[in-house]
């Protein structure tokens, strides 16, 4: 064999090599994961994610300026609200956007603690499952463990913010009488018990951002465990 042809076989058997290796290399699957690597990695996303979600809602305009989770009025009394607005009535109906959309921004902090003890007690099994089942299945993990306890962490401080916009006692009457008519949801009729619904579910949907974002780009995420554990179950 000429040095030419042993070159150019040396190379391609090299190249061989190469990519033999890499394949090897990025042939991690989920399987492949120790216990405490998938343990640490889902504890790492769950807490950064929500994290996150508690700081980007839980600040001025985190509700109200955030078209993805801003609180309008319910169904039929945001149609009345347009309504209203044309009428001359506008200002009072924003003061009432407005107030809700600070309720939830106030009560959304409250999250923190709860959300981190939800980390704190999953267990492994937990943390494969999650791992395998789809982009938010670290959200649904946390709306399952913990919807109903925030519940009542927000519900007081919703309360408190909402009773100082004098419209609030107007909505509950005028939303009780729609939902006797079937045009607002049962559980819409009472303006704090529907502005903590809705601040539960503007934090799970951005718990959903973080998570994708996370899952989707985990190098960014600044964790060495992140990326070899999401990477794994691309």
């Amino acid at each position: 064999m000429d040095r030419r042809n042993f070159n150019a076989v040396s190379v391609s058997a090299l190249a061989s090599l190469l990519l033999a290796t890499y394949e090897t290399a990025h042939a991690l699957s989920i399987a492949d994961l120790t216990d405490q690597e998938a343990s640490m990695g889902l504890k790492a996303a769950l807490e950064k994610g929500a994290a996150s979600a508690v700081s980007l809602l839980g600040q001025p305009d985190g509700f109200l300026g955030n078209e993805k989770v801003r609180i309008p009025l319910p169904g039929y009394l945001n149609d009345a609200a347009r309504l209203l607005k044309t009428l001359g009535q506008g200002k009072r109906v924003d003061e009432l956007v407005t107030a809700m959309n600070r309720a939830a921004e106030a009560a959304v902090p409250k999250a923190k603690g709860l959300l981190v003890n939800a980390v704190k007690t999953m267990n492994v099994s937990d943390a494969k499952n999650i791992l395998t089942g789809g982009d938010t299945s670290v959200t649904r993990f946390f709306s399952e463990k913990t919807r109903t306890p925030l519940f009542g962490e927000f519900l007081p401080v919703v309360t408190q913010a909402t009773q100082k916009v004098g419209l609030a006692a107007q909505y509950n009457q005028v939303a009780g009488k729609a939902a006797s008519l079937g045009l607002v949801k049962k559980d819409d009729a009472n303006i704090e018990n529907y502005v903590t619904n809705k601040t539960l579910d503007g934090l799970f949907t951005m718990i959903g951002e973080e998570e994708r974002k996370i899952r989707q780009d985990p190098v960014s995420a600044g964790s060495a465990i992140l990326k070899k554990v999401f990477g794994a179950v691309k």
